[in-house]
């Protein structure tokens, strides 16, 4: 019995290093970069004491799942306000107009990423977790107060979204800290929760705004949000001890001179451009061709649904197959979903296929992003390095409803344009993830 459990142990033992030297090559860059020695990096990575698992890792990731449910799960609906307010208080304004409010929403959630992502690397978690459920929470309070145009952008696209962006960080931030060998596995499955949100939340929107009114529906929002939270706040931190640092603007630069981080951020852009456009404007597309309010209102739960399970399997596959590796598949197939199946999508049937394959193959995306940045950074680095890249993605967030907007006007009401700009933007995207995997292995084939 013995010799079999050293056996074991052995083949463990150099499973754990081989995935330890894959993201050791990332971080000798970063250190690099740093001013630090690559030897020195390497060190800290090998002889870093993860968890991958344990009760305190998982309950960790518990309160992440709570936080990005009532985060980021928010921003995963938000194509059911695009559609409602044009319907209603906002039914005088232009589709690009009404877009600039879930798109600065998008922009705010993502924005942030410099900032949280400083406090996060000084202090931990904590009292991001205390200001995110602050002003969130407040946030959607305000906006249920809301009638005009300026009260509703300022409530639910400044503030609302501030909150939401200091409990994504918060969240997201830690986990890298605790994870190593199942990293992208955890990534995944607290991504899920803003799936799950995104699937509940439209539901229960469209179900409550008859019944209560859409007062009372930001309301009851609200307070789910602050029982979540609170679990959140109770659960989640960072395993390293915090390290107060002065502000330096060239740490959030410097990572942009590493050919695989440019790649990795540049992609980030051009995919993000494109990959949340179905996600807002799937549903008055589909009423435009002839589905009714209430089954196109399941459309977007139906994308969330099936990003549940992109966001947590794929995670699984590139901790074992390379991240790289899932995240180049899975962005192109997305984009040839686009380009081959929503395009020419007109019936109701083949417009929930379209929701629900490319649910999960964009699911993907978001749950990668993070577990490809920590792969090629410094653990100690995390927040600055993740906010360089997320702030990077926020411009895409801004501009991207804009511009969809835009092209469906000048598609006189059609959405040819817009699908071909989302098929295009996703296409670069993806062609830039395969070239940070170039950079850092060229074009052979092994686990990156």
């Amino acid at each position: 019995m013995q010799p079999s459990t050293d056996s074991s142990s052995k083949a463990e033992s150099s499973e754990n290093k081989d995935v330890e030297v894959n993201d050791s090559a990332g971080l000798s860059n970063a250190g690099e970069a740093d001013g630090e020695t690559s030897e020195d990096t390497i060190k800290l990575d090998a002889s870093a004491d993860f968890p991958d698992g344990g009760f305190k890792a998982w309950s960790v990731v518990l309160g992440g799942w709570c936080c990005l449910f009532a985060s980021f799960g928010w921003i995963n609906c938000i194509g059911v306000f695009q559609d409602y307010y044009q319907r209603n208080e906002l039914r005088g304004y232009s589709p690009s107009t009404v877009a600039w409010i879930s798109s600065t929403e998008t922009f705010m959630m993502f924005a942030g990423a410099p900032i949280f992502g400083k406090i996060f690397d000084s202090y931990g978690s904590r009292f991001l977790l205390l200001f995110g459920t602050f002003f969130h929470v407040f946030g959607l309070m305000m906006t249920s107060l809301a009638t005009q145009y300026y009260q509703l952008f300022l409530a639910q696209a400044v503030c609302s979204a501030i909150g939401a962006s200091a409990l994504f960080y918060a969240a997201t931030n830690p986990i890298g800290t605790w994870f190593l060998k199942n990293r992208a596995l955890a990534f995944g499955i607290i991504s899920s929760g803003s799936s799950v949100g995104g699937v509940l939340l439209p539901i229960m929107i469209e179900q409550l705004i008859p019944q209560i009114g859409f007062a009372w529906t930001m309301r009851v929002c609200a307070f789910i949000f602050l029982g979540l939270l609170i679990i959140g706040s109770l659960t989640v931190e960072s395993r390293l001890k915090s390290r107060p640092t002065p502000f330096d603007i060239m740490e959030f630069v410097r990572p942009l001179k590493e050919p695989a981080f440019l790649c990795v951020a540049i992609g980030s852009f051009f995919f993000f451009w494109g990959v949340f456009l179905p996600f807002n404007f799937i549903i008055l597309e589909a009423q435009h061709y002839g589905m009714s309010t209430q089954l196109a209102g399941y459309l977007l739960a139906i994308l969330n649904a099936s990003s549940i399970f992109g966001r947590v399997l794929p995670g699984w596959v590139g901790d074992r197959a390379g991240r790289f590796n899932v995240m180049i598949i899975t962005t192109s197939l997305s984009t040839i979903i686009v380009l081959a199946l929503w395009i020419p999508a007109k019936s109701n049937a083949s417009l929930i296929v379209f929701a629900a394959i490319f649910g999960f193959t964009s699911g993907t995306f978001v749950s990668m992003i993070p577990a490809l940045v920590a792969q090629i950074s410094d653990v100690r680095k995390l927040g600055v390095r993740n906010g360089t890249n997320f702030f990077v993605i926020s411009l895409a967030a801004l501009t991207g409803n804009p511009i969809a907007g835009s092209l469906i006007t000048l598609d006189r009401g059609g959405y040819l344009y817009l699908q071909i700009f989302c098929g295009l933007t996703m296409f670069v995207g993806s062609a830039l993830f395969v070239a940070a995997r170039t950079v850092q292995c060229g074009f052979t084939l092994k686990k990156i």
